[in-house]
């Protein structure tokens, strides 16, 4: 190669790494945190070329065009369609910000807080997939099914077995199920097709698909997961319909096994549940589901508990599960119990938390003394130091478990369950279904649960985690550093 043409390739390289530099500085940081610009901005910074390209691939927080009108008249629907429904009447046992969080809740997209339901909690795996199964088996009307992971395996033949035959006796089974994360696990071909022969009718959520026009940002996922029967019992919760084991011979190799919440429940919140299951199926078939609908559920039960289900993902303006779980955690007067598999907060989350400790709020924090996914697991730790040092008890749930439920209370009174870590992925980049709730019958049981986890688990002290050997803590904080592209 002569010397003029190789001084000009490498000049030409030069400009256009500093081009890359220049353009990264100007349009990276538009309308993203802080955190999730610099980790990006460092990517294009050390690896211009491959940092581009991976901006260019999974950069963009928001679901294609025509997915965010779609998502923007299912929000219009939602809206009109509950509007005037029968609401929770405030009384005297509402904490005085109660009522202001949920306006809060409606005002960024989520359903009316409803009153009259009852709910109850399974933490057993085996015994969650064993109540939704008998649910099916009830139905008379439709069966609605959507989970991030769902496979037909030996733990859950029996649900598939009562789909089957939910479908003989002329019911409509309608299901969901994400793409990516369901393709990534074994079996996937097998469930399609038991799916197709028993006559279900199944899509596939947000579906990466460029062959058939079908494409998004692939990690732009379906988190949700939620079961309906003929519009009186949902299930809706953390769990995904797979083993225990999520059917991996390395996760086997390890002992690993997931524990998880689902709460079954009864009651007008239903309607709410099934309203979030139409909107992901009108997002993938175009088809408004609008008679099954219009489910008229009353209120039962002796319990009467106050539900305002929240809906979020990156359809929905200002990150409204963030919004919802800050609020709460500020309106907090005495206890937080905080349950996340995957604790890597944006900086107003962890602002939340430790201000809640710092200013005598009782914090603890479950997590998992191990972790599935070393970057999110290595992220996670690197906030520990900081939570510990402002007064929250960490509890390390014991290994080989793999504590995956998502869930919290505030006080005596409200929690929240649903499909949401606390991490910026679930505020961001992931569809995910939460619910707020008040009573404080419903509390104490998830106390009990609490308490269980913390029979289980041992409590992290400053001194241990400040005697980690120096390679670790290194690891930990290079992961922090793309918390926000995790």
């Amino acid at each position: 190669m002569p010397a003029s043409l190789s001084l000009a390739i490498t000049i030409g390289l030069v400009a256009l790494d500093l081009v890359i530099r220049v353009l990264a500085v100007i349009f990276v940081p538009k309308n993203r945190r802080p955190t999730t610009a610099a980790a990006w901005l460092l990517t294009i910074f050390f690896v211009p070329y491959l940092g581009v390209l991976a901006f260019l691939l999974f950069g963009s927080t928001k679901l294609s065009k025509r997915r965010r009108e779609k998502q923007q008249t299912i929000n219009r629907y939602i809206m009109n369609a509950t509007e005037g429904i029968d609401q929770a009447i405030p009384d005297h046992l509402w904490p005085a910000w109660f009522a202001s969080l949920s306006e809060l809740n409606r005002r960024l997209g989520a359903m009316p807080l409803l009153g009259g339901n009852t709910a109850r909690l399974f933490g057993e795996y085996d015994r969650s997939i064993a109540e939704m199964t008998a649910a099916v088996e009830t139905a008379e009307s439709f069966v609605h099914v959507e989970f991030y992971i769902l496979s037909l395996d030996p733990t859950t033949a029996r649900f598939f077995d009562a789909l089957e035959a939910a479908v003989q006796r002329g019911v409509a089974v309608r299901v969901l199920m994400d793409h990516i994360a369901s393709l990534r696990v074994r079996g996937y071909r097998a469930t399609k097709r038991r799916l197709t022969a028993m006559g279900a009718e199944w899509h596939l959520l947000l579906p990466v698909q460029p062959f058939r026009g079908r494409y998004q940002r692939p990690d732009l996922r379906n988190h949700r997961k939620i079961v309906v029967v003929d519009g009186r019992v949902g299930f809706m919760g953390s769990q995904n319909m797979i083993d225990r084991t999520y059917d991996r011979w390395t996760n086997r190799r390890r002992g690993l096994k997931w524990k998880d919440l689902m709460v079954r429940l009864e009651g007008p919140t239903v309607a709410a549940l099934n309203a979030v299951f139409l909107s992901d199926w009108y997002s993938e078939t175009d088809e408004l589901l609008t008679r099954e609908g219009r489910q008229s559920v009353e209120a039962v039960g002796e319990e009467h508990l106050d539900c305002q289900l929240v809906p979020s993902g990156p359809g929905f303006e200002g990150e409204n599960n963030l919004r919802l779980f800050n609020g709460l955690i500020y309106a907090a007067q005495r206890r937080i119990v905080l349950t996340s598999p995957y604790f890597v907060p944006d900086d107003s989350m962890l602002y939340a938390v430790t201000t809640a400790a710092e200013r005598g709020v009782e914090v603890e924090l479950f997590v998992s003394e191990i972790g599935d996914q070393a970057m999110v697991f290595h992220a996670q730790r690197s906030y520990y130091e900081e939570l510990l040092k402002a007064g929250v008890t960490i509890w390390l749930y014991a290994k080989p478990t793999i504590l995956h439920a998502k869930h919290f209370t505030i006080d005596d009174d409200v929690a929240v369950v649903g499909s949401s870590n606390l991490d910026m992925r679930s505020f961001s980049l992931n569809l995910e279904v939460s619910m707020m709730v008040r009573g404080k019958q419903f509390v104490n049981d998830l106390r009990q649960i609490q308490e269980g986890y913390r029979r289980a688990s041992r409590r992290l002290t400053l001194e241990e985690w400040q005697r980690r050997p120096l390679r670790t803590a290194v690891l930990d904080n290079v992961a922090r550093l793309t918390a926000g592209l995790q």
